[in-house]
């Protein structure tokens, strides 16, 4: 009888928590539990040795280290962890890929405020027609900043955490405010 791998508490933490990241970036707009609460799990699922990271918490900063990746500039970094942005003018250093590898874009994670704040309507692919949503907690101009930056298919990706839940806006979605 073959003998079968039980995974632990951390690889099933992590499976669940890639699992809903990548629920919530293919239906924008719609939220999605995640096993524990901050940014930390995001890094255990997401970062290994390939990735360069730009945390603004040094503890953040450290466990992405300890997983093998290299702490970078944000403008070098292939994932961005900040708990707020000062300004909507830091999407303009943020990367955005080429024509010719949209893929090289980043990925900013970003706490929000769910379901209190300006109002949104998403549309694109994974939405049903169009979805609104609200969102708080993001620095003025942000919506605008974004759509002012992204030319499709180069762009970034962005989760917004809000505790224990996350919300996935692919480069693809269009994010107006309502």
């Amino acid at each position: 009888m073959p003998a079968i791998p039980v995974p632990s508490a951390s690889e099933t933490r992590c499976n669940a928590t890639f699992e809903a990241l990548m629920w919530a970036l293919s239906r924008p707009g719609l939220s999605r539990d995640l096993p524990q609460p901050r940014h930390r799990a995001l890094v255990e699922a997401l970062i290994d040795r390939e990735c360069a990271v730009n945390c603004d918490d040094p503890d953040l900063a450290r466990s992405a280290a300890g997983l093998g990746a290299a702490l970078v500039a944000r403008e070098a970094a292939d994932h961005v962890f900040a708990d707020r942005l000062d300004s909507a003018a830091v999407l303009r250093t943020l990367r955005q890929g080429s024509d010719l590898h949209p893929e090289d874009g980043a990925t900013l994670v970003l706490e929000a405020t769910l379901g209190r704040g300006q109002r949104l309507r998403m549309t694109g692919p994974g939405v049903d027609g169009a979805v609104e949503i609200a969102v708080g907690g993001l620095p003025d101009g942000f919506w605008q900043e974004r759509t002012r930056v992204m030319r499709y298919p180069m762009g970034f990706d962005l989760f917004l955490t809000s505790g224990a839940r996350v919300l996935g806006v692919p480069r693809s979605t269009a994010v107006e405010v309502v």
